[in-house]
């Protein structure tokens, strides 16, 4: 079994991704495979809506991450998405590459289990839970809770990390990713299959 923690910070050794190493580590601890994704600071084309990929389950944009994250995705688990905050908001780069994943393939991550954290100096925290929490709600992913809500506090990794209650609310978000994902393994094995859900209802509301 294999974890793709996406990092949605520009720094690749920052806060954000001292919260996903702490939750790959008990991962890895479990016998499940872990892999830290950097976004990077380059720019990341945001979602347009032109419906490109409805025939490929690809993202037409391919100077980015976002189409090698979809292959990846395809033989991933679970995942966990991991953002800084920034004006009590998400990154702008996770939140585009995370429209674009979802709409252009979200096959590939429905039933699998799903966790998002965020890090931030002090407030903005809950706002950004919200927001990237909506990509899960919507593909049909169980969202993987904690002992206290999935955040972080800390200027620097060093003062993240002396974030006890945070560290350990990471390192649980492993434990329950975990064995959730040995559950869904097991019901496999016993011959239960995911749900086929309906699709086909467009409703518009002026009418």
């Amino acid at each position: 079994m294999k974890v793709l923690l996406f990092n949605g910070s520009p720094r690749p050794n920052g806060c954000t991704y001292t919260a996903l190493s702490e939750i790959a580590e008990v991962l890895r601890a479990e016998g499940i495979q872990a892999e830290i994704l950097q976004i990077g600071n380059k720019p990341v084309q945001d979602c347009i809506g032109c419906g490109g990929c409805a025939e490929t389950s690809r993202c037409v944009f391919k100077s980015d991450c976002v189409n090698a994250w979809l292959d990846l995705a395809e033989t991933a688990d679970g995942f966990v998405f991991g953002t800084p905050v920034y004006y009590s908001h998400p990154s702008g780069r996770i939140l585009s590459a995370m429209d674009r994943l979802f709409y252009a393939d979200s096959k590939v991550f429905a039933h699998k289990p799903a966790a998002v954290v965020v890090s931030a100096r002090r407030a903005g925290t809950t706002s950004s839970i919200d927001v990237l929490g909506k990509h899960l709600g919507i593909s049909e992913m169980p969202v993987v809770s904690s002992t206290y809500w999935n955040m972080v506090h800390g200027n620097s990794p060093e003062e993240t990390k002396q974030d006890l209650e945070g560290m350990q609310t990471m390192r649980n978000i492993g434990k329950n990713m975990a064995w959730l994902l040995k559950c869904i393994d097991a019901g496999k094995k016993a011959g239960i299959e995911v749900p086929k859900s309906e699709h086909g209802v467009w409703t518009n509301f002026i009418r």
